[in-house]
Protein backbone atom coordinates (compact mmCIF):
# COMPACT_ATOMS: atom_id res chain seq x y z
CA UNK A 1 0.00 0.00 0.00
CA UNK A 2 1.22 3.22 -0.62
CA UNK A 3 2.04 5.72 1.96
CA UNK A 4 -0.30 8.88 0.37
CA UNK A 5 -3.83 9.21 0.16
CA UNK A 6 -4.37 11.91 -3.40
CA UNK A 7 -7.35 13.28 -3.63
CA UNK A 8 -8.88 15.81 -5.12
CA UNK A 9 -10.80 19.03 -3.75
CA UNK A 10 -12.97 21.98 -4.74
CA UNK A 11 -10.22 24.90 -4.22
CA UNK A 12 -13.16 27.66 -5.45
CA UNK A 13 -16.63 27.81 -7.26
CA UNK A 14 -16.69 28.03 -10.83
CA UNK A 15 -18.64 31.07 -13.06
CA UNK A 16 -19.36 29.87 -15.65
CA UNK A 17 -17.72 26.38 -16.94
CA UNK A 18 -14.99 24.74 -14.39
CA UNK A 19 -11.09 25.28 -14.72
CA UNK A 20 -8.13 23.77 -13.07
CA UNK A 21 -8.21 26.74 -11.13
CA UNK A 22 -11.02 25.49 -9.41
CA UNK A 23 -9.29 22.03 -8.27
CA UNK A 24 -6.40 21.22 -6.15
CA UNK A 25 -4.74 17.65 -5.51
CA UNK A 26 -3.29 16.94 -2.12
CA UNK A 27 -1.73 14.30 -0.75
CA UNK A 28 -2.43 13.58 2.79
CA UNK A 29 -1.85 11.00 5.12
CA UNK A 30 -3.97 7.54 4.46
CA UNK A 31 -6.88 7.88 7.26
CA UNK A 32 -6.76 4.68 9.64
CA UNK A 33 -10.13 2.75 10.45
CA UNK A 34 -11.73 2.34 13.80
CA UNK A 35 -13.95 0.06 15.42
CA UNK A 36 -16.54 -1.11 13.69
CA UNK A 37 -15.25 0.77 9.94
CA UNK A 38 -13.01 -0.41 7.38
CA UNK A 39 -10.47 1.31 5.03
CA UNK A 40 -11.88 1.00 1.13
CA UNK A 41 -9.37 1.68 -1.38
CA UNK A 42 -11.10 3.05 -4.73
CA UNK A 43 -10.36 1.17 -8.24
CA UNK A 44 -12.72 3.02 -10.48
CA UNK A 45 -14.55 6.64 -10.04
CA UNK A 46 -17.96 7.92 -12.28
CA UNK A 47 -17.90 11.32 -13.78
CA UNK A 48 -21.21 12.69 -14.48
CA UNK A 49 -22.58 16.03 -15.29
CA UNK A 50 -24.55 16.49 -11.78
CA UNK A 51 -20.99 17.02 -9.93
CA UNK A 52 -21.12 20.24 -11.96
CA UNK A 53 -24.40 21.34 -9.69
CA UNK A 54 -22.61 20.08 -6.68
CA UNK A 55 -19.51 22.69 -7.24
CA UNK A 56 -22.22 25.28 -6.65
CA UNK A 57 -23.28 27.15 -3.58
CA UNK A 58 -26.73 27.65 -5.04
CA UNK A 59 -30.21 25.79 -3.36
CA UNK A 60 -30.16 22.36 -4.69
CA UNK A 61 -31.72 18.87 -4.13
CA UNK A 62 -27.86 18.12 -2.40
CA UNK A 63 -25.71 20.11 -0.51
CA UNK A 64 -22.32 21.84 -2.64
CA UNK A 65 -19.31 20.26 -2.07
CA UNK A 66 -17.33 22.68 0.36
CA UNK A 67 -14.41 24.90 -0.69
CA UNK A 68 -11.17 22.66 0.34
CA UNK A 69 -13.77 19.48 0.51
CA UNK A 70 -13.17 16.31 -1.50
CA UNK A 71 -14.85 16.42 -5.13
CA UNK A 72 -17.81 14.00 -4.67
CA UNK A 73 -18.19 10.56 -6.79
CA UNK A 74 -19.46 7.00 -6.57
CA UNK A 75 -16.72 5.05 -6.38
CA UNK A 76 -15.66 0.71 -7.07
CA UNK A 77 -13.51 -0.10 -4.23
CA UNK A 78 -11.63 -2.99 -2.50
CA UNK A 79 -11.71 -3.74 1.32
CA UNK A 80 -7.64 -2.89 1.78
CA UNK A 81 -8.28 -3.22 5.90
CA UNK A 82 -11.62 -4.07 7.96
CA UNK A 83 -12.68 -3.70 11.43
CA UNK A 84 -16.14 -3.99 10.52
CA UNK A 85 -17.83 -7.69 11.23
CA UNK A 86 -20.42 -7.84 7.91
CA UNK A 87 -17.22 -6.83 5.60
CA UNK A 88 -13.77 -8.80 4.45
CA UNK A 89 -10.78 -7.56 3.60
CA UNK A 90 -10.44 -8.16 -0.77
CA UNK A 91 -14.44 -7.66 -1.08
CA UNK A 92 -15.16 -5.25 -4.01
CA UNK A 93 -18.00 -2.65 -3.13
CA UNK A 94 -19.88 0.22 -4.37
CA UNK A 95 -19.45 3.37 -2.52
CA UNK A 96 -18.97 6.84 -2.58
CA UNK A 97 -15.74 7.82 -1.25
CA UNK A 98 -14.80 10.72 -4.07
CA UNK A 99 -12.15 11.67 -5.71
CA UNK A 100 -9.38 9.71 -3.80
CA UNK A 101 -7.16 6.60 -3.70
CA UNK A 102 -8.89 5.88 0.21
CA UNK A 103 -12.07 6.42 2.07
CA UNK A 104 -13.35 5.09 5.14
CA UNK A 105 -16.90 3.50 5.71
CA UNK A 106 -19.21 2.40 8.27
CA UNK A 107 -20.68 0.23 5.78
CA UNK A 108 -23.67 2.38 5.19
CA UNK A 109 -25.28 2.82 1.79
CA UNK A 110 -22.65 0.05 0.22
CA UNK A 111 -23.49 -2.78 -1.86
CA UNK A 112 -21.08 -5.70 -2.42
CA UNK A 113 -20.13 -6.42 -5.09
CA UNK A 114 -18.17 -9.66 -3.97
CA UNK A 115 -14.72 -10.71 -4.38
CA UNK A 116 -14.42 -11.40 -7.81
CA UNK A 117 -16.65 -9.13 -9.60
CA UNK A 118 -17.05 -9.55 -13.66
CA UNK A 119 -16.87 -5.64 -15.36
CA UNK A 120 -16.70 -4.27 -11.62
CA UNK A 121 -17.07 -0.99 -13.25
CA UNK A 122 -20.48 -1.80 -14.30
CA UNK A 123 -21.60 -1.13 -10.83
CA UNK A 124 -21.31 2.78 -11.84
CA UNK A 125 -22.54 2.81 -15.51
CA UNK A 126 -24.96 -0.01 -16.62
CA UNK A 127 -25.83 -1.50 -13.51
CA UNK A 128 -25.83 1.38 -11.28
CA UNK A 129 -27.46 5.10 -10.95
CA UNK A 130 -26.85 5.93 -14.69
CA UNK A 131 -29.20 2.41 -15.75
CA UNK A 132 -31.35 2.78 -12.47
CA UNK A 133 -31.96 6.31 -13.87
CA UNK A 134 -32.69 4.98 -17.50
CA UNK A 135 -34.90 2.01 -16.11
CA UNK A 136 -36.91 4.16 -13.69
CA UNK A 137 -37.24 7.59 -15.52
CA UNK A 138 -38.65 6.20 -18.86
CA UNK A 139 -40.91 2.97 -17.56
CA UNK A 140 -42.50 4.80 -14.58
CA UNK A 141 -42.95 8.65 -15.63
CA UNK A 142 -42.15 8.13 -19.58
CA UNK A 143 -44.75 5.09 -19.27
CA UNK A 144 -43.97 3.91 -23.01
CA UNK A 145 -46.19 2.19 -24.91
CA UNK A 146 -45.47 0.06 -27.78
CA UNK A 147 -45.45 1.96 -31.14
CA UNK A 148 -45.16 5.57 -29.22
CA UNK A 149 -42.49 7.65 -30.16
CA UNK A 150 -39.57 8.05 -27.66
CA UNK A 151 -37.58 10.98 -28.49
CA UNK A 152 -34.06 10.43 -25.88
CA UNK A 153 -31.17 13.54 -26.15
CA UNK A 154 -27.57 12.55 -25.20
CA UNK A 155 -28.42 9.60 -26.76
CA UNK A 156 -24.95 7.40 -26.49
CA UNK A 157 -24.24 8.93 -23.30
CA UNK A 158 -24.87 6.22 -20.35
CA UNK A 159 -28.77 7.04 -19.74
CA UNK A 160 -29.46 7.95 -23.19
CA UNK A 161 -28.53 4.95 -25.05
CA UNK A 162 -29.94 2.55 -22.01
CA UNK A 163 -33.48 4.67 -22.32
CA UNK A 164 -33.52 3.88 -26.08
CA UNK A 165 -32.01 0.76 -26.05
CA UNK A 166 -35.63 0.09 -22.95
CA UNK A 167 -37.88 2.06 -25.48
CA UNK A 168 -36.76 -0.73 -28.58
CA UNK A 169 -37.54 -3.65 -25.80
CA UNK A 170 -41.31 -2.44 -25.12
CA UNK A 171 -41.48 -2.07 -28.97
CA UNK A 172 -41.65 1.50 -29.28
CA UNK A 173 -40.06 3.87 -32.53
CA UNK A 174 -36.63 5.73 -31.04
CA UNK A 175 -35.15 8.91 -32.19
CA UNK A 176 -31.68 9.28 -30.85
CA UNK A 177 -29.96 12.88 -30.56
CA UNK A 178 -26.66 13.30 -30.01
CA UNK A 179 -23.72 14.89 -30.91
CA UNK A 180 -21.65 14.00 -34.19
CA UNK A 181 -21.67 11.53 -36.80
CA UNK A 182 -19.94 9.03 -35.08
CA UNK A 183 -22.26 9.31 -32.01
CA UNK A 184 -25.26 8.86 -34.06
CA UNK A 185 -23.82 6.14 -36.71
CA UNK A 186 -23.41 4.31 -32.78
CA UNK A 187 -26.66 5.03 -31.80
CA UNK A 188 -28.35 3.18 -35.02
CA UNK A 189 -25.96 0.69 -35.71
CA UNK A 190 -25.13 -0.58 -32.27
CA UNK A 191 -27.56 0.51 -29.59
CA UNK A 192 -30.58 -0.41 -32.25
CA UNK A 193 -32.42 3.31 -32.35
CA UNK A 194 -34.63 3.70 -35.51
CA UNK A 195 -32.92 7.33 -36.26
CA UNK A 196 -30.37 9.37 -34.92
CA UNK A 197 -29.91 13.07 -35.45
CA UNK A 198 -26.99 15.55 -34.59
CA UNK A 199 -28.14 18.32 -32.88
CA UNK A 200 -25.12 20.36 -34.23
CA UNK A 201 -26.55 20.54 -37.90
CA UNK A 202 -28.08 23.98 -38.94
CA UNK A 203 -31.58 22.34 -39.95
CA UNK A 204 -31.57 20.15 -36.83
CA UNK A 205 -35.36 21.36 -35.93
CA UNK A 206 -36.61 20.32 -39.42
CA UNK A 207 -34.59 17.04 -39.06
CA UNK A 208 -36.43 16.01 -36.06
CA UNK A 209 -39.98 17.23 -37.60
CA UNK A 210 -39.12 14.87 -40.30
CA UNK A 211 -38.35 12.08 -38.36
CA UNK A 212 -41.38 12.04 -35.59
CA UNK A 213 -43.57 12.57 -38.59
CA UNK A 214 -46.27 11.15 -35.90
CA UNK A 215 -45.57 13.29 -33.27
CA UNK A 216 -43.44 12.62 -29.81
CA UNK A 217 -45.41 10.44 -27.24
CA UNK A 218 -42.44 10.70 -24.61
CA UNK A 219 -39.36 12.81 -24.79
CA UNK A 220 -36.73 12.00 -21.83
CA UNK A 221 -34.94 15.32 -21.02
CA UNK A 222 -31.32 14.95 -20.23
CA UNK A 223 -30.09 18.39 -22.71
CA UNK A 224 -32.36 21.30 -22.44
CA UNK A 225 -31.70 24.14 -24.68
CA UNK A 226 -31.68 24.15 -28.42
CA UNK A 227 -33.15 20.32 -28.55
CA UNK A 228 -36.15 20.78 -26.49
CA UNK A 229 -37.20 24.44 -28.22
CA UNK A 230 -37.25 21.59 -30.95
CA UNK A 231 -38.82 19.11 -29.68
CA UNK A 232 -41.81 21.22 -28.10
CA UNK A 233 -44.04 22.13 -30.97
CA UNK A 234 -43.85 18.25 -31.79
CA UNK A 235 -45.29 16.97 -28.39
CA UNK A 236 -48.72 14.76 -29.13
CA UNK A 237 -51.39 15.35 -26.37
CA UNK A 238 -50.95 13.11 -23.56
CA UNK A 239 -46.76 13.10 -23.70
CA UNK A 240 -44.75 12.27 -21.06
CA UNK A 241 -41.50 14.16 -20.44
CA UNK A 242 -39.19 12.44 -17.22
CA UNK A 243 -36.74 15.33 -16.37
CA UNK A 244 -33.62 14.17 -15.88
CA UNK A 245 -30.80 17.04 -16.96
CA UNK A 246 -30.12 19.97 -18.55
CA UNK A 247 -26.01 19.41 -19.13
CA UNK A 248 -26.70 22.62 -21.71
CA UNK A 249 -27.22 24.85 -19.02
CA UNK A 250 -24.77 23.83 -16.16
CA UNK A 251 -22.45 25.92 -16.82
CA UNK A 252 -24.82 29.30 -17.59
CA UNK A 253 -24.43 32.24 -15.68
CA UNK A 254 -27.71 34.07 -16.52
CA UNK A 255 -31.28 33.08 -18.26
CA UNK A 256 -30.84 32.29 -22.02
CA UNK A 257 -31.04 34.78 -24.32
CA UNK A 258 -34.17 35.31 -26.65
CA UNK A 259 -37.61 35.67 -26.55
CA UNK A 260 -39.47 34.53 -22.98
CA UNK A 261 -40.80 30.60 -23.27
CA UNK A 262 -42.15 29.96 -20.38
CA UNK A 263 -45.51 30.70 -21.25
CA UNK A 264 -45.80 28.55 -24.68
CA UNK A 265 -44.47 26.07 -22.50
CA UNK A 266 -47.34 26.26 -19.75
CA UNK A 267 -49.77 26.61 -22.35
CA UNK A 268 -48.27 23.44 -24.05
CA UNK A 269 -48.83 21.41 -21.24
CA UNK A 270 -52.09 22.42 -20.24
CA UNK A 271 -53.74 22.68 -23.82
CA UNK A 272 -51.60 18.87 -24.53
CA UNK A 273 -51.94 17.71 -21.02
CA UNK A 274 -48.96 16.89 -20.76
CA UNK A 275 -46.83 15.33 -17.94
CA UNK A 276 -43.25 16.91 -17.41
CA UNK A 277 -41.47 15.56 -14.00
CA UNK A 278 -38.09 15.71 -12.76
CA UNK A 279 -37.10 12.73 -10.40
CA UNK A 280 -33.89 12.07 -8.44
CA UNK A 281 -33.12 8.76 -8.45
CA UNK A 282 -32.31 7.15 -5.10
CA UNK A 283 -34.34 10.11 -3.47
CA UNK A 284 -37.70 8.76 -5.37
CA UNK A 285 -36.56 5.28 -6.14
CA UNK A 286 -34.13 3.67 -3.76
CA UNK A 287 -36.68 0.88 -2.92
CA UNK A 288 -37.28 -0.49 -6.35
CA UNK A 289 -32.86 -0.86 -6.71
CA UNK A 290 -33.90 -5.09 -6.64
CA UNK A 291 -36.23 -4.96 -9.13
CA UNK A 292 -34.07 -2.52 -11.90
CA UNK A 293 -30.73 -4.87 -10.87
CA UNK A 294 -32.78 -7.91 -11.66
CA UNK A 295 -34.14 -7.12 -14.48
CA UNK A 296 -30.91 -5.26 -16.26
CA UNK A 297 -29.29 -8.20 -15.21
CA UNK A 298 -31.45 -10.38 -16.88
CA UNK A 299 -31.16 -7.95 -20.33
CA UNK A 300 -27.60 -8.11 -20.17
CA UNK A 301 -27.16 -11.69 -20.05
CA UNK A 302 -29.19 -12.45 -22.88
CA UNK A 303 -27.48 -9.56 -25.28
CA UNK A 304 -30.34 -7.43 -25.17
CA UNK A 305 -28.30 -4.51 -23.94
CA UNK A 306 -25.18 -3.00 -25.40
CA UNK A 307 -22.67 -0.60 -22.87
CA UNK A 308 -20.25 1.38 -24.37
CA UNK A 309 -17.64 2.56 -21.36
CA UNK A 310 -15.17 5.28 -21.77
CA UNK A 311 -12.49 4.54 -19.45
CA UNK A 312 -10.09 6.73 -18.49
CA UNK A 313 -6.36 5.79 -16.54
CA UNK A 314 -5.17 7.91 -13.97
CA UNK A 315 -5.99 10.45 -11.35
CA UNK A 316 -3.71 13.21 -13.04
CA UNK A 317 -6.59 12.93 -15.94
CA UNK A 318 -9.44 13.29 -14.06
CA UNK A 319 -10.34 17.18 -14.16
CA UNK A 320 -9.54 17.97 -17.95
CA UNK A 321 -11.50 14.50 -18.43
CA UNK A 322 -14.86 16.46 -16.50
CA UNK A 323 -14.29 19.68 -17.71
CA UNK A 324 -14.39 17.23 -21.37
CA UNK A 325 -17.46 15.72 -20.09
CA UNK A 326 -19.23 18.66 -19.34
CA UNK A 327 -18.48 19.57 -23.15
CA UNK A 328 -19.87 16.53 -24.53
CA UNK A 329 -16.36 14.96 -25.54
CA UNK A 330 -16.65 11.73 -23.94
CA UNK A 331 -18.33 8.83 -25.89
CA UNK A 332 -20.01 6.39 -23.70
CA UNK A 333 -19.67 5.91 -19.74
CA UNK A 334 -16.98 8.26 -18.29
CA UNK A 335 -14.98 5.94 -15.45
CA UNK A 336 -11.79 6.82 -14.10
CA UNK A 337 -9.73 4.44 -13.39
CA UNK A 338 -7.75 5.28 -10.36
CA UNK A 339 -5.44 2.36 -9.20
CA UNK A 340 -4.72 -0.52 -10.93
CA UNK A 341 -6.53 -3.92 -10.04
CA UNK A 342 -3.84 -6.23 -9.01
Amino acid sequence: MSQNNRRIVLASRPVGAPTQENFRLEQVDIPQPQEGEMLLKAIYLSLDPYMRGRMSDSESYAEPVAIDEVMVGATVCRVEQSNHAQFEEGEWVLAYTGWQDYGISNGEGLVKLGKTPMNASYALGIMGMPGFTAYMGLLDIGAPKAGDTVVVAAATGPVGATVGQIAKLKGCKVVGVAGGEEKCRHAVDVLGFDVCLDHKADDFAAQLANACDQGIDVYFENVGGKVFDAVMPLLNTGARIPVCGLISQYNATSLPEGPDRMSALVATLLIKRIKMQGFIIFDDYAHRYDEFAAQMSQWLMEGKMQYKEHLVKGMDQTVDSFIGLLEGKNFGKLVIQLNDVD
